[in-house]
């Protein structure tokens, strides 16, 4: 049971209206972590813009998807595993053996997929104040300087996300439940 209100089009704050009409219209369902930021209209929106923003960065879907699972597990956040999950496999092409390494924040066997963990791993915990040698790691595995704040842009996305989904703890949609993920992390959150 959501400890906030699961909005829908009729009952949500007019401001967040229109955004969870089109949400629904792209996805076919309107997925709960929009229900819940439509709470909060401007927290709808950010999520919304920074995520269309996201989508246009250099990082290429399958690298992204690595920063989104990985901080998504390291939050804790179940939801968003499962539907970042859901999108590497049906989107970004990832296989089921890297999504399950991801989902543990494990290696996963390809060199950039680690170098962007590894990076995103550092991001998190030391709230963007990476060394020098994680930052030159990062670079040595074929990434830039537009990459490393690329990652730091997934990781605002996904930090917005995590924790709406913590402080709300909405339901998972029946359309992710294939991709529940009851981690260790998640199983602490709750």
């Amino acid at each position: 049971m959501s400890r906030l209100p699961l909005r829908a089009v009729d009952d949500a704050p007019e401001a967040a209206k229109p955004f969870l009409t089109a949400a629904e219209k792209a996805n076919g369902f309107l997925p709960n972590l929009l229900r819940v930021l439509a709470n909060a209209p401007v927290a709808l929106e950010t999520y919304l813009t920074v995520g269309g923003l996201n989508g246009r960065a250099s990082l290429p879907l399958a690298e992204r998807e690595v920063v989104q699972l990985t901080a998504a597990a390291t939050h804790g956040c179940g939801f968003c595993v499962a539907g970042h999950t859901a999108v590497a496999f049906k989107k970004a092409g990832l296989d089921e053996a890297r999504v399950d390494a991801l989902r543990a924040l494990r290696p996963t066997g390809d060199a950039r997929f680690d170098a962007v963990q590894t990076f995103t791993s550092a991001v998190i915990a030391t709230r963007g104040r990476v060394s020098d040698a994680e930052l030159a790691a990062f670079k040595a595995a074929g990434f830039d300087d537009q990459a490393a704040l690329e990652v730091v842009l997934g990781v605002s996305l996904a930090t917005l996300c995590n924790f709406a989904n913590n402080l709300g703890q909405p339901p998972l949609n029946p359309q992710l439940e294939a991709y529940r993920w009851d981690g260790p992390q998640a199983a602490a959150a709750e």
